[in-house]
């Protein structure tokens, strides 16, 4: 069994951990929200930079151990708690593209659309990891396009880092206004553990703050 002190989640809202705050309450064990501080830059004190050198959230502690970089965690996660349903084990071969998506968030996805917030001239198509914007966004529907997940009738975790990816583009209109797109995120944000994390979320960090 997992008691309460087995996971440990720093936590700041706005930011990147809120996709990891969703993915534990999809994974259904209790954890702990330690709440940390950026407008008066706890993320940069000494003790936090012995858990992330990047001084970012999130960070994971599980057992004691430090895990940092959202997809990451997820992956640990769903590979650590496999009664969850959220992974595809070793051995399938589903696993392979699973992966493929879970990092696909990333590295492919959020530089792209940073890239064309920040009106930013990535380059040649060969220099830049993503490839270019447009390429991204068609695989990216393709796939959608052919069942409700990532992964066909199966939800993961690589949904829940492209479901939060994709969810916070919108917000500043750099996902293409598709139904496929819009679909796909409305279905991941009607799930209860989404709902109970945000719900969270607005206790802890109120907008009139």
């Amino acid at each position: 069994m997992h008691d309460r002190s087995e996971l440990i989640l720093y936590h700041a809202v706005p930011s990147r951990s809120s996709i990891v705050h969703w993915m534990l309450e999809e994974i259904g064990h209790p954890y702990e929200l330690r709440m940390v501080d950026l407008k008066n830059g706890e993320n940069r004190s000494p003790a936090f930079l012995k858990l992330n050198p990047m001084g970012k959230v999130p960070v994971l502690l599980h057992d004691g151990v430090p895990v940092s970089e959202a997809a990451a965690i997820c992956c640990h996660l769903a590979d650590a708690f496999p009664e969850a349903g959220l992974s595809l084990p070793v051995g399938d071969p589903r696993r392979g593209p699973y992966l493929k998506w879970l990092f696909f968030g990333p590295g492919c996805v959020e530089p792209a659309m940073t890239d064309r917030m920040m009106k930013r001239e990535a380059g040649p198509r060969s220099t830049v990891g993503y490839g270019d914007y447009d390429t991204v966004m068609q695989v990216l529907g393709g796939a959608l396009a052919t069942g409700p997940y990532l992964m066909g009738e199966t939800f993961t975790a690589a949904d829940v880092v492209i479901g939060s990816t994709l969810r916070w583009g919108m917000l500043f209109e750099l996902i293409p206004d598709t139904d496929v797109f819009t679909a796909y995120v409305g279905r991941l944000t009607g799930r209860a553990a989404f709902k109970r994390a945000q719900a969270t979320d607005a206790e802890l960090f109120p907008k009139d703050e």
